[in-house]
């Protein structure tokens, strides 16, 4: 399933994915504990978060933060 930014603030699991208003993706896989953070189309992982922790995506439309959660979700919300 795949949110857009009218969607946040949302909890995603790694089957879905937010698309920012400029096309932006944001999507992650679980590694253990961790989350893999995938920006964009990229192939690899741009950041691993574990939980509680978080990383700021700036996109031309402006900043957005993406939280590890405890549970197999990562919270996308604007900054």
């Amino acid at each position: 399933m795949n949110f857009t930014e009218a969607d946040l603030p949302i909890a995603i699991n790694h089957e879905q994915m937010v698309t920012l208003g400029d096309g932006t993706t944001i999507r992650f896989e679980t590694n253990g504990e961790a989350k893999d953070i995938y920006i964009g189309d990229a192939f690899d992982p741009t950041i691993q978060l574990f939980p509680d922790c978080d990383y700021l995506v700036e996109t031309p439309g402006g900043a957005f933060k993406v939280t590890a959660q405890f549970e197999d979700t990562v919270l996308v919300q604007k900054a």
